[in-house]
């Protein structure tokens, strides 16, 4: 049974969790993990927590083997966007659109 977890508004646009997401896909946790640990960026280190995240909902609550869980599907999606206003030249104003992510990591034991 695949177990997931879930990062809701974090404040790293899809476009730029997705590479790394589309990257972990079909690799056991383990292997995951050490890629992520040496990966630049607070992008990695959220998708880090989430992972290790994962793997403890499916140890914990699952009972399932840490050894034998592979990432079966990690996907980001666009949350609510934070909108302001920035002052410009000649009193005018420019829209700041702060993007977020859901970031979804689901993953199962090898056999099934």
């Amino acid at each position: 049974m695949p177990v997931s977890a879930t990062g809701r508004q974090v404040g790293i646009s899809p476009k730029r969790v997705r590479p790394l997401l589309r990257a972990l896909q079909g690799r056991p946790v383990q292997a995951a993990l050490s890629e992520l640990r040496f990966q630049p960026g607070p992008t990695a280190e959220e998708v880090l927590s989430l992972l290790k995240s994962a793997a403890a909902n499916a140890e914990n609550n699952e009972q399932m083997d840490p050894t034998r869980l592979v990432v079966v599907s990690a996907y980001a999606n666009q949350a609510v966007k934070i909108r302001r206003f920035r002052a410009r030249s000649r009193g005018r104003v420019g829209r700041v659109r702060r993007q977020a992510s859901h970031i979804t990591i689901v993953v199962d034991e090898q056999g099934g």
